[in-house]
């Protein structure tokens, strides 16, 4: 199959069945063989009700699934993209934000174009103030530590390979550090391109401000991860190791003062015991084996688990 389309949706059920309308005059001219995957993230309306009504209208190209409960869209994205057939994946919001017009480039960048992943940059944005500055600051953050240099990574059209997209795993909040994750994976042809944003023109956003410290730490969390996910010691092991010889040093230099003191002056001024900085030191001593064994409990765990989140589906279409 040429071209596959994940479409997360929570409560979209007033935009679905003009978006998918839009993405059939741009797909059917273009396409032999597409399909578009909606994933009905737990929606509360009647999202999925609308789905099985354009089930028929849009047959055979619409496929859907139906989550019991509200996961996120990183949930949604994780299945859409396994449930995927297409050489190339593309995706996009579901509420009218996002244009199907940019699929026929997508598409050529990245089978003509060779890239990897392509994330679409919208560069001229239709949201709030309150929304477009946290923004700028939280690309400028990832961009710093990911080494990419993109100016929307959480802009939700974006096309990928196949290969990139069912090699990435998705949970928690982790759809917005996808192109770090790709990289990660050793896909680093990862392109941008200019797209076009409309204004919302149904419902309301589903992100609020809290989204934000959600993402600073799941970007403390994606860094580990990259970094150490298959090599945990080489962080609990190195910061223990440090963490230890500073303990040392510290009861090393008092043991080393007293026997100077007595060399010297024949008696001490106060017994190492008596002194805070020896519980300091002591203190350090003992966090530093601690990191070093979790360093080594982690390496066990990482070695014998393989348990993953199960999403539950409740329907497919």
């Amino acid at each position: 199959m040429e071209l596959s389309i994940v479409i997360p949706a929570y409560n979209e059920a007033e935009s679905l069945p003009e978006l998918l309308e839009w993405i059939r005059r741009v797909c059917d001219p273009l396409f032999s063989e597409y399909e578009i995957w909606v994933i009905d993230d737990g929606s509360t309306d009647d999202t999925w009700e609308v789905l099985q009504a354009l089930k028929t209208k849009h047959a055979p190209h619409l496929r859907g699934v139906r989550f019991t409960r509200n996961y996120g869209k990183s949930a949604a994205l994780h299945i859409g993209f396994r449930r995927a057939q297409g050489q190339v994946i593309i995706t996009l919001d579901a509420d009218l934000q996002d244009s199907p017009d940019e699929i026929p480039t997508l598409y050529s960048m990245i089978t003509r174009d060779k890239y990897d992943l392509v994330s679409g940059w919208k560069k001229k944005r239709h949201d709030p103030l309150s929304k477009r500055i946290p923004s700028l600051l939280f690309n400028a953050v990832v961009r710093f530590f990911s080494g990419i240099p993109l100016h929307d990574f959480n802009s939700g059209i974006k096309a990928y390979k196949a290969s990139v997209a069912k090699s990435i795993e998705l949970y928690g909040e982790m759809h917005r550090y996808i192109p770090y994750l790709a990289k990660a994976a050793g896909f680093h042809r990862i392109g941008e391109k200019v797209v076009t944003h409309y204004p919302r023109k149904y419902g309301r956003s589903k992100f609020g401000w809290e989204r934000f410290l959600h993402g600073f730490l799941d970007l403390l969390t994606v860094s580990f991860l990259v970094r150490f996910a298959r090599r945990p010691m080489h962080l609990f092991g190195g910061l223990g190791v440090i963490t230890f010889l500073i303990g040392a040093g510290i009861v090393a230099w008092l043991i080393g003062d007293k026997l100077y003191q007595l060399k010297i002056y024949g008696s001490v001024r106060r017994d190492v015991v008596q002194q805070p900085l020896f519980y300091l030191g002591l203190t350090t001593l003992v966090i530093g084996v601690q990191l070093f064994l979790s360093g080594f409990l982690a390496e066990l765990i990482l070695r014998y688990s393989s348990s993953r989140e199960n999403y539950l589906i409740a329907a497919e279409l």
